[in-house]
């Protein structure tokens, strides 16, 4: 079977944090498969994530709310799909769009979940297991024989990136303890207050060093935090890549960080982490997988 399956399109066009727990299923697809040509689809701010990942032929960037958006770039997408003439389509996103794009694009099989959208245009549907993200993205290969069986994620910044991370870091081996206290969704966010406080405890201790990581969009929040710290934090919020961010967070001892990308670059770069759960809980398979991580959640009672 592996034989006659040449050419891969693997379709996760959600968040970055998605983008990052699909990697797995990258690298399994590439053994599974060592002589095919995998390409991924991913949205512009997930593309730096696999841009340099070796596995990958071909990142199909789809820019579904920018330039792409609506019907016109839904076609135009569509036009690429259906020239590289793939054998064989994975889609761990549960969306219509994607679903529909490799219906119509002609792959002539088609493996997602079978509670997605477009369920239906797959031909081949396989259960949303109450798992991991990881080993449910893994689950996919199961038709070809593949044991789902947990893989960390693995993101390969640049030597020029992992060498800027040097000389902004320094190379005194410290505490360097990293807080990311953003979140595009505001219900996941851990208040800032609490964050400005913890960081204040967390930079009283012997060598410490707080370390904030986020997108532009934190900056606001990160400087807010890093105000009362001075010296004792490195607020890089807004000025890394995410391959540099991954690099940053192998620097650190541990990452505090809310239930968002973060946790799973994080769990990426090798750090261990801390994940805060408030309007999500760990049951959706989003934690951080490993006994050195830990989880920090509030059991409410609704009457």
């Amino acid at each position: 079977m592996s034989g006659e399956i040449k050419s891969i399109l693997i379709v996760q066009t959600a968040f970055i944090g998605d983008v990052v727990l699909v990697e797995p299923l990258v690298a399994r697809t590439k053994q599974v498969f060592p002589g095919a040509e995998v390409d991924v689809m991913v949205i512009p701010a997930a593309a730096n994530l696999l841009e340099t990942h070796p596995g990958i032929r071909r990142l199909l960037v789809y820019d579904k709310r920018g330039k792409d958006r609506g019907v016109a770039g839904f076609r135009r997408m569509l036009a690429q799909v259906k020239q590289a003439r793939y054998d064989l389509a994975l889609v761990p996103h549960r969306s219509l769009r994607s679903a529909l794009m490799v219906y119509l694009a002609g792959i002539p099989r088609r493996i997602g979940f079978a509670n997605s959208a477009g369920r239906w245009f797959f031909t081949q549907r396989l259960p949303y297991l109450q798992d991991h993200e990881v080993i449910r993205n893994l689950s996919l290969l199961t038709p070809f024989g593949a044991e789902p069986l947990y893989r960390k994620p693995e993101i390969y910044p640049t030597p020029a990136e992992a060498a800027r991370i040097d000389r902004v870091f320094g190379m005194a081996d410290g505490l360097d303890i990293a807080l990311a206290p953003g979140s595009v969704w505001a219900t996941k966010r851990w208040p800032e207050t609490y964050f400005s406080r913890l960081a204040q405890m967390l930079a009283g201790m012997p060598g410490a060093r707080i370390v904030l990581v986020g997108s532009k969009q934190d900056r606001a929040i990160a400087d807010l935090i890093a105000g009362p710290l001075g010296k004792r934090c490195l607020n890089l919020a807004g000025q890394l890549n995410l391959r540099e961010t991954v690099a940053a967070l192998h620097r650190c001892r541990i990452l505090i960080s809310n239930d968002s990308a973060p946790t799973h670059l994080g769990v990426a770069a090798g750090c261990r982490v801390i994940t805060l759960f408030g309007s999500t809980v760990p049951a959706f398979g989003f934690y951080p997988y490993g006994e050195q991580h830990r989880v920090v959640e509030t059991h409410l009672a609704l009457d």
